[in-house]
């Protein structure tokens, strides 16, 4: 979080993505900040920017497309994310693209969901395991999770390990529920196991 510095959560419903200035702020800081504004009876602002909250959607659209214009990933990102939901996927692949090149992990996986299910795109598994490649590396717990699921049914078991271990150090749930089952079994050291146990 860029106020309190605590790392946010993988989970996206402990966070909150603000429309001004497209920074993810921790549901503590944002309720701190609302609690402060109500006691002092003053006006309702970004916990981050100090930017007044929108009144109306339509306020709040021109807010996000000005940031959207000045080349902000996570504005594009949320954008392609608006046109997907709509069903305009060829919309949304230009906006994911676009950030995914300003290096948006975000971005990146969601076009690999694109070309895995041929949606706005034809379907292609390089395209696919490249998006999720980089969406990993720029920290992206899913799509390391799901590198690892690729990597397990092509037997190449180490990697897999490999990824469902740093996914789990990230937070990532389903990872670490893997590793408990693959440690039973006697496929992941107690090492490691205990080492990512305890930064999960």
């Amino acid at each position: 979080c860029p106020i309190c510095f605590l790392p946010l959560a993988v989970d996206n419903d402990t966070s909150t993505i603000m429309a001004c200035c497209s920074k993810k702020i921790c549901n503590g800081c944002a309720y701190a900040n609302r609690e402060h504004e109500l006691e002092g009876k003053l006006e309702e602002r970004c916990p981050f920017c100090r930017y007044p909250v929108p009144d109306t959607e339509d306020e709040a659209l021109k807010n996000h497309m000005k940031r959207v214009e000045a080349n902000d990933p996570v504005a594009m990102c949320q954008m392609g994310w608006k046109f997907f939901i709509d069903g305009d996927y060829k919309s949304s692949f230009l906006y994911w693209t676009k950030a995914a090149r300003l290096g948006n992990a975000e971005s990146h996986y969601q076009l690999s969901r694109l070309y895995r299910e041929g949606e706005g795109v034809e379907k292609d598994k390089k395209k696919k395991i490249y998006h999720l490649e980089e969406a990993a590396i720029g920290g992206h717990a899913d799509a390391r999770y799901n590198l690892a699921s690729y990597e397990w049914s092509n037997l190449k078991f180490k990697r897999a390990l490999n990824h469902w271990i740093v996914a789990a150090r990230l937070g990532h749930n389903e990872s670490m529920q893997t590793l408990e089952r693959c440690f039973t079994s006697g496929e992941v050291s107690k090492e490691d196991f205990s080492s990512t146990f305890r930064a999960y």
